[in-house]
């Protein structure tokens, strides 16, 4: 935003006028993938726990319903 505000302030649009707004863009954007970086890299970590567990619950809901319908059964008998 600095650079359009000096380009339109003095009418140019040579490398010493934009150059600063330039450098300052790249660091934000280095500085935001030295934050981004690790927090998808966490955050798919912790998706991929979730998923596993969420697989293990369901297996042993799956195994526990069984299990249950065969006790009922029996007592039917």
């Amino acid at each position: 935003m600095n650079s359009f505000m000096q380009i339109g302030a003095t009418g140019s649009t040579s490398l010493d006028v934009v150059a600063p707004g330039i450098a300052e863009a790249l660091l934000a954007t280095g500085i935001g993938l030295v934050a981004a970086i690790p927090a998808a890299t966490a955050y798919n970590h912790f998706a991929d726990g979730v998923g596993r567990f969420s697989g293990r619950l369901e297996t042993f809901a799956d195994e526990f319903a069984a299990i249950l319908s065969r006790q009922l059964d029996e007592r039917a008998r």
